[in-house]
This record gives C-alpha cells, structure tokens and sequence, in this order.
C-alpha cells in the first residue's frame, strides 16, 4: 500500500515547488536515481546498478556538515517517499512470490534517506515514519534470509522509537511490531538469549490489548515450534526451552481471553484457537519428552475447554499415543475406535497413521480387529488395508511374536472383506504392492528355509494376481515357488501338482527343470532322464540347466541320471556354441561318474574312444586346452585309460584291455609343450595292448584276423622304435626286462602268423637278439623255447637256442634256479631224439654232470626221477635191436644218475641186478663202476 501523508507534490514525476531550494550536486544525483527507479520494470537488470547508485548518493549526501537547512530536509522527505511508492509498485508488479533483493535495497535506500531527512517541519511523528520504513525494510530482509541485515533494520527502527515517547496506542504497537520482528530473527540466528529478552520484555507492551497479547503468544509458540523442529532434525532429546516457550503462550492466551471479555467475540475466538494449538504443541513436546501424565493433562483441558465442538484428530492420536506409552493398550484402543467412529471430523491420514502405530506397538492380535474395522470405513480401503497389513508383517520381535505376526497376515490377506477392497480397478497399484509385500514376505522366509511359512503367503500372494491373460506369467511364477516350497517340505506329489498348473500357464525350461527334480527326490530315474529331452527342446532352453540336472542328480546320488545328463549335453557341442564348461571337461566328468558304476567298461570305452575322436577332429590345442590345462587333462585321459586297461586285463576282459592301451598310447604319444608325450607309457601301453589281443584269440578260440594282425605287428614295431630311444637303463629294471620279453613273445607268435619264406630265420634272429640284451633271464628264454617246441608248425632250431641259452644263463648265476633248468633239460632232451641217440646222450650227461655234487632235493627230485628211469628205458630199445653197447651205455647212465637222487634205493637194487645179469647174458665185465663214473672220477682227481 502506497504511503501519501505527504502533499500531491510527493508523487512520481511531481514538479518542484517553487519556494524549493536550488539542489546541490548530490540532491540532483539522489533525485536522478529515484527517478531512474521510478521508470524500472521488475525484471529490468538495471536495479541492481540503481541501488548501487542510491547507495553512493546517500554517501555523499551525509556527508554533507550538518544540519541541512529545512526545505532540503522536507524535499528529501518527498524524495524518500517517490522512492518507496516505486518499490510499492514495483512489488505489486512482480509476479514472483519470493521477494527481490535489489527491492529490499531500494527499500533500504528509501529508509536511509528519511533517516537523513530528520524531522523537517509540518511532518507530524517524522520518528515512527522512519521506524516504520526500517520495520518494513527489516523484514524484506528477513524474508530473504539476510538476517544481519534485517538485525540492523530492526535496531535503527527501535532507536528511533526510543527517542519518542510511547504513550498511545500506536507506537506501543509499532515497538512490539519491532520487538516482535527482532526477537524472530534473533531466535532464527541462534540468539536465543537476545530473543527470549525481546519477548519477556514486550509483555508490558501487550498488557492492554487482547490482539497484542494474541501477536505475543504466537511469537512464543512460533520459537517453541523452530525448536521443536531443530530437536528433532539434530537428534537431540527436549530441553527446556520449548517447554517454557509453550507455557509463556498458554500463559499469553488466558490473559489475553480474560482481556478479551466484554469486547469484540472475533478476538476472543481468536485467542481460544491459538490456546488450543499451544495445548496441543505442549501435548505433544511432553509425548516427546515421555511425560505421558503431562500429554494427557493437555488432552483433558482440551476437552473440557470445548467439549460441544468436534475434536481434532490430532487429540485423539497424542491421547493414544500416551496410553500406548503407559502400556495401557485397551484404553489407547479406544482412542482409536474413537477416532474411527468420528472419521468425518478426522482425516483418514490422521486416523490411519494413528492405526499404523497402534498396529506396531499393541502386537498382532489386536492390530488384526484395527485392520478389519479400518477397511470397510475408509474411502481408500485398499491402500488402508496395504499400510496396515505391511505394519503387521513388520513389526513384533522374538519366535512367538513372529508365528503370531505370520498367522495374522495370513488371516489378514485371506479375509474375503480385504480382498474385496482390492478388487475394484482403482485399487490396481495396492493390490500389486500388496502381492509384492505378501511374496517378499514368503520369499524371506523361504531364505530361512521356513517352506511352511513361505508356502502360506506365496498362497496369498496369489489372491492378488487378477485371473486375466496379462497375468499368466505372475501365477505362472507363483505356482512355481509353490512347487519348490512343497519340494523343500518333501511334499513330492503337491510340489508336482503346482508345477503341473504352472506348466499349464506358461511352458518353459524353468518349469521343465522343476519337474526334473521332483522325479528326483521321487527316484523314478526313468522319468527324470525322459524329463531331461524334454527340457532340450524348450525354446528357452539353456544347456546351463544340463549342468545343473547333473549337480541336482549327484546330490541325489543318482548317477545314471547324472550321465544322461552329460550325455545329452555332450551332444550339444559346436565349434563356437558358448557352453557352460568346455567339451574335454564335461567328458572327464562323465567318465568319472561312470567309475562310480558298476559294469560301466563299454560306456567308458565309448566315451574315452570319443575324447580321442574330438581330439583328431579339433585338435589337442582347441580340444584339451593350451599349458597347464593340456596337460592336466591329456595326463588325466592318458591315466584313466592306462588303469582301465589294467583293471580289465586284471578280470581278464582281455577285448577292452586291448582297446584301453591302445587309447593310452595314442593319450601318452600326444606332444605338449614342444615334448614328445611319454615314450616309455606309450612303449608299455602298444606292448599291453598286443598282449591283450592276442589273450582274446586264446579266450574266445578265435583267429585273428589278418588286417589285427598286421595292426599289431605295427604297433610291435613301432614300441620297438621307440625302445631304441629310450634311456639304457629301460631295460635292467624288472617291470621294463618283462614287457621287453612280451615284446619278443608277441613278436614271435604274430611271426607265426604270417606267410613268408624265411619266418624261422627271422624268428630265431628274434630270439637271439633278445638273448643279446641285459633284460633278458632265463625264464624268458624258457618261455620262448617252449613257445618255438609247440604248435603245428614248430621251429626247433629256435627252440634249441632258447632252450640252449636258457641252460646257459641260469647256470651262470650265482644262485641257480633248479627248477627252470630241469625243465630246460627235459625239453632238451626230447629236442635230442631228432638229432639221434648221441645228441640225446649228451645232454643226459649235461645233466648228470649238473646233478653230482648237488645238495639233497636243490635239484627237483620228479625230474631226476624222470632223467634216470628215461635214461634206463632207452636201453631196452637198444637191447631188442642187439645194440649191447648203446643198450649199455644208457643203463649205465640210468644207474648213475639213480644213484645221485635221493628216494631211489629201490630202483637202484633192482637196476644194479638187472645190469648184472645184462653182462652176465652179453659176457661184460664184472665190473659195477660205469664208465661215467670212472670219467668223472679221473676228472674230479
């Protein structure tokens, strides 16, 4: 509002007067500013710049010695108020709410040039104008947060009061507009102290008037709230000074409503209003202070005050809130229903904030009749029933109180009045959060392993999921988590029940999956194998899942699913396919939960026989891997495939023996890291593997057909190649000298096999280079001399050397071996019979030679036994064809050899008789000492 005291000549672009004094230079530069200012829009940038030109002329005008002559002090009065009417406008133009800071200067401007002014003559309480610009001029500060400012406003404004004296009414309202306006911004600049003097101080101002002590009692109520709010945003429990505060503007109101009797009702009224929001402030700053007597003093003297009048809710809900405090549940339900049964008067904000408490702190059982009383009654029963059942599942502490809080949700979300709420359209936000808070709430517990629980509002959730096409994957979901909740509960046939439906909804791999390990837990692997294709051709399909049926059916100790499994996923490999483990690895893991059945050889053969296809399609690189990796897993295939080797040579499977060493060298000979494999295992592994294959033609008394014999003479010859290769020393160990033997034995039979020309001048070359070498003993050359004895096609010249070189070499050792040299002179002694009687002579002599001077038994007696009588017998072919001589030689070599073996004293009476009646009938000597006797006699001497 515009300030016009003054004559018309005061008015913007009003005309000098002329008794007007000359202008001086500053005056002249004041007055062009104002007018400047006059002519400003409120969003012209150039009022800044006006201000600041304002400021420098009002510099320069004070100073100017004073006094300043009258008419100049009058003629800066009319420019003070030209300037201050522009402000009026230039406020009233603005559209903007928040006030200009170049305005508050102007205004500052305006205030300063009175000050300057004085008190010219004719102007009539020039003082309380001037107050009254800074007052102004303070509070525009104020409101921009320039509190220094508006401190300083305040304080030239009461100076300027203080020089008057204050005896009407209105420079007492004006120094408690001031003192009001001061102790505001003092309080807000944290000077509490200052604040609180100001209003103790401006008591005596309000004594007389009921509208000053209502300006009073809200400045109080005013700081009691900033620091109620300060309290709270700090952390900080009550102190003192709200509670004075709120009591010095109780103490205002009932003076002010006593002053107030007799005069106007609106004052009155106005004063009853503001007692009931300080009794209300003061209820609640004793709820914060826990001073629940005190809250429900304030309560009752609210009520008595107006008890015909409709109480706020605001009452009710501190009232509730202190009875709650007190423990004292029943009486803070009443409250409760009182504010339900008056929702009218109360806003459903109010009343349901009040329940939500209510809910929190009385427990479950009494929050469920809340609840239920809220829904029907509130406009918005949807969104009640969400905030009061989300408080439900939220609150309470220990087991017992979490079962009940379960227990009421569920009650809760099942009541068909709740479900209704949420059921009409404009509930379909609730109803969503609703199945949300439900599904966490289940989802949490299933986390806890609590599938009963979690079941149970996974059920409910489904209450609000609508029943239309746009929702069929949400119950597809739910039904779901139904199935792995009854899964969980070991409840097998539910668990399918739910997935079956879930199925029905929305097929995909998930639901497949499920299904999978309910045939699991219910051991039908049948199923569970059959369930697995099924999964493969779902169109969501991820051979991901493949790897999980396996980790599902290891855990269930069902290992012939868990290799269909991998089976399956073994056949879904393709060069760039991203799959959740490489090829080499999913086969080692098949092969390994093949170990762990019984009767699996065929299968780890297939798959073994597989790694090594992959391995010549892709290559060892791209197949195994490159560095450590290679090389662990070409070691852990070359392994497995050298035990399974053994393990089936072992039970005599001699067919998948044969193959597993095979695969073993073709394993071991792969190169890594610039090295030739491992020759020696590959040397063994083609021997073993020969070996084997020939074992099958004896075990199942088949021939060998010509394309596996010249696949093994192959694999013979190329161990022979890498023989050559190896350390020196290969061959003085004892397993090494063994397979070096079966090397030569194999060798030797396939030779057998083969049409060609010089066979047994090959083979006996064979013999002898074995002979040749230091892993050669003599039972190996037994061996092969009854090898080369036998068969349809004998080869007895290699026999003969064999046996010969047997012979030979265990006589050479320091502790001879009886046994095999018995058995070398037996089969030499049938060889004899080809080359003639002396042949055969001989070599019982050898062996009558070996015997004397053998300990009693160090020569096996059976076949001492058998050299003797043999001996002794061969003499009675001699003596049908009249042979006397070679008839008697050999009686004499059985005799002799008789003698020598212990356990034959009777032959040897009944030889000697025998042998002397022969010289008697042929005329002999009478002589009993042979002839070999009488050699070795002469030898010994």
């Amino acid at each position: 509002m515009k300030i016009s005291e003054l004559s018309p000549d005061s008015r913007r672009g009003g005309s000098r007067s002329p008794s007007a004094p000359a202008a001086s230079p500053p005056i002249e530069e004041l007055e062009a500013a104002i007018s400047a200012a006059e002519f400003l829009s409120p969003s012209d940038p150039s009022a800044s710049a006006v201000a600041a030109r304002l400021r420098a002329a009002i510099s320069r005008l004070a100073s100017i010695p004073s006094p300043l002559p009258d008419p100049t002090r009058l003629h800066l009065w009319k420019l003070s108020y030209r300037l201050w009417n522009a402000c009026v406008d230039l406020s009233n133009a603005s559209p903007a709410a928040t006030p200009s800071p170049c305005l508050a200067d102007l205004r500052l401007a305006a205030a300063d040039i009175l000050l300057l002014a004085g008190a010219p003559p004719g102007v009539p309480s020039p003082e309380l104008k001037s107050a009254s610009f800074f007052l102004k001029t303070g509070l525009a500060y104020h409101d921009l947060r320039r509190l220094d400012l508006a401190a300083k406003c305040f304080e030239r404004a009461t100076d300027l009061i203080s020089t008057v004296p204050i005896h009407g009414e209105e420079e007492r309202n004006l120094l408690l507009e001031v003192n009001l306006a001061r102790s505001r911004t003092a309080w807000e600049d944290s000077d509490r102290n200052l604040a609180i003097a100001l209003l103790n101080r401006s008591k005596n101002l309000a004594a007389t008037s009921p509208a000053a002590f209502k300006a009073l009692a809200e400045q109080y109520l005013q700081c009691a709230k900033l620091d109620l709010s300060n309290r709270s945003q700090e952390g900080v429990g009550p102190i003192s000074d709200a509670s004075k505060l709120l009591s010095e503007a109780l103490d205002l109101c009932e003076k002010g409503i006593l002053e107030a009797k007799g005069r106007a009702s609106g004052e009155k009224l106005a004063l009853e209003s503001l007692r009931e929001r300080c009794l209300k402030f003061i209820a609640a700053e004793r709820l914060g202070a826990g001073d629940y007597e005190g809250v429900l003093r304030c309560v009752r003297v609210l009520r008595d005050g107006n008890p015909s009048a409709g109480e706020h809710a605001s009452v009710g809900y501190v009232a509730m809130r202190a009875w709650l405090g007190m423990g004292r549940v029943e009486e803070a339900e009443k409250e409760l229903r009182a504010m339900m049964a008056t929702m009218g008067v109360a806003t459903e904000g109010v009343v349901l904030a009040a329940a939500e408490l209510f809910v929190g702190v009385a427990g479950a059982e009494e929050g469920k009749r809340v609840v239920e009383g809220l829904v029907g009654r509130c406009q918005t029963g949807a969104a009640t029933a969400l905030r009061l059942v989300r408080r439900v599942a939220e609150g309470g502490n220990g087991t017992a109180a979490a079962a009940t809080r379960v227990s009421v949700v569920a009650e809760l979300a099942g009541d068909d009045k709740v479900v209704a709420a949420f059921e009409v359209p404009a509930a379909a936000k609730e109803r969503a959060a609703m199945h949300a808070l439900l599904w966490n709430f289940g989802a949490d517990h299933f986390r806890l392993k609590d599938y009963h629980t979690s079941a149970e509002m996974f059920e409910k959730s489904m209450l609000y999921v609508p029943n239309d096409e746009e929702n069929r994957a949400r119950r597809s979901n739910c039904f779901r988590v139904l199935s792995l909740c009854h899964l969980g509960l070991a409840q097998l046939d539910r668990a399918q029940e739910f997935i079956d439906e879930a199925e029905k909804l929305e097929p995909n791999i998930k639901c497949a999956f499920l299904k999978f390990k309910i045939y699991l837990q219910k051991k039908d692997e049948k199923q569970a194998i059959t369930q697995m294709q099924t999964m493969v051709s779902c169109n969501d399909f991820n051979p991901e899942f493949l790897t999980l049926s396996t980790h599902e059916a290891i855990a269930c100790q069902s290992f012939p699913v868990a290799v269909s499994s991998l089976a399956l996923l073994l056949n879904l490999y393709s060069p760039g396919k991203p799959m959740p483990m490489s090829e080499v690895a999913t086969l080692r893991n098949l092969i390994t939960l093949l170990h762990r059945s019984s009767d699996t050889d065929h299968e780890i053969l297939k798959y073994t026989k597989h790694a090594r296809m992959r391995m010549t399609e892709l290559g060892a690189d791209n197949f195994f891997g490159k560095g450590a990796v290679r090389s662990r897993e070409l070691n852990w295939f070359a392994g497995t495939s050298w035990n399974m080797g053994l393990k089936t040579g072992k039970n005599k499977r001699f067919d998948f023996c044969a193959e597993f060493m095979e695969l073993a060298a073709e394993f071991y000979s792969t190169s890594f890291d610039g090295n030739e494999g491992n020759p020696a295992m590959v040397w063994k592994s083609l021997i073993l593997s020969v070996g084997a294959m020939i074992s099958v033609e004896e075990q199942l008394k088949i021939t060998l057909a010509s394309s596996d014999i010249k696949k093994a003479i192959e694999m013979l010859n190329r161990a022979g190649k890498i023989l050559s290769t190896l350390p020196p020393s290969i061959d003085q160990a004892g397993e090494e000298s063994t397979l070096i033997f079966l090397h030569t034995f194999n060798t030797y039979q396939l030779l057998n096999r083969l049409d060609v020309n010089d066979i047994r001048s090959q083979q006996l070359q064979l013999i002898k280079n074995f002979a040749s070498l230091k892993a050669c003993l003599p039972e190996h050359l037994l061996h092969l001399g009854l090898a080369a004895s036998q068969g349809a096609l004998p080869n007895l010249d290699a026999a003969e050397f064999s046996l010969n070189a047997c012979l030979s070499a265990a006589l050479a050792l320091p502790s001879p071996d009886y046994r095999i040299i018995s058995i070398a002179i037996r089969k030499l002694a049938g060889l004899g019979q080809v080359h003639g009687n002396d042949a055969a002579y001989s070599i019982y002599k050898q062996a009558y030679q070996i015997i004397v001077g053998l300990k009693e038994g160090e020569y096996p007696v059976e076949e001492g036994k058998w050299l003797a009588m043999t001996a002794w017998n061969k003499s009675g072919m001699a003596v049908r064809l009249r042979q006397v001589d070679t008839a008697r030689r050999w009686m004499k070599m059985g005799l002799d050899l008789s003698r020598h073996l212990p356990g034959m004293n009777i032959y040897t009476r009944e030889m000697e008789q025998c042998f002397e009646n022969f010289e008697k009938l042929c005329g002999g000597s009478n002589s009993f000492t042979s002839e070999a006797e009488e050699t070795g006699t002469r030898s010994i001497s």
